[in-house]
């Protein structure tokens, strides 16, 4: 349980540290970017989600380490026969947006790992929405004032 633990701490601090300078660096290059800002907007949104999937990778990439090279849980269910890397980032996905389907479930300590993603996920997720709230204001009242 000691390495779940752990590695769920580590994920906790590499994903945000990921997020906010994901966010940083998108907040910046939108602001320095010429041209209409419908475009700037477009441009963040998928800047900020491909952060998410690189966070989403991260917690993959945990589950398989976990799953076989320190073997501290598994996964059970009707559709599990020696996972590949799609399989865990598959499962890492619907676990960090909550949509956990149910087909794929956690065994051992790797349930808290799969208990802490959601939470971590959704706050993440929130955070981007406050950037993406916040441009969008931005833009469109400098689009009303014809800036």
């Amino acid at each position: 349980m000691i390495y779940a633990i752990a590695m769920a701490l580590a994920l906790l601090l590499a994903t945000t540290g990921l997020h906010f300078e994901g966010l940083r660096l998108t907040y910046r290059g939108v602001l320095g970017l010429g041209g209409s800002n419908r475009r700037k907007v477009v441009l963040a949104m998928l800047c900020v989600f491909f952060v998410h999937l690189a966070e989403i990778a991260l917690y993959a990439a945990a589950y398989w380490f976990a799953d076989q090279v320190i073997d501290i849980g598994g996964f059970a269910g009707p559709h599990v026969s020696a996972p590949g890397a799609s399989f865990y980032f598959f499962f890492s996905a619907q676990t960090y947006t909550t949509l956990g389907l149910g087909d794929v479930y956690p065994t051992g300590p790797l349930r808290l790992l799969a208990s802490i993603e959601p939470i971590n996920g959704l706050l993440l997720l929130g955070w981007s929405a406050s950037l993406t709230y916040y441009l969008m204001q931005r833009f469109w009242e400098q689009d009303r004032r014809g800036l």
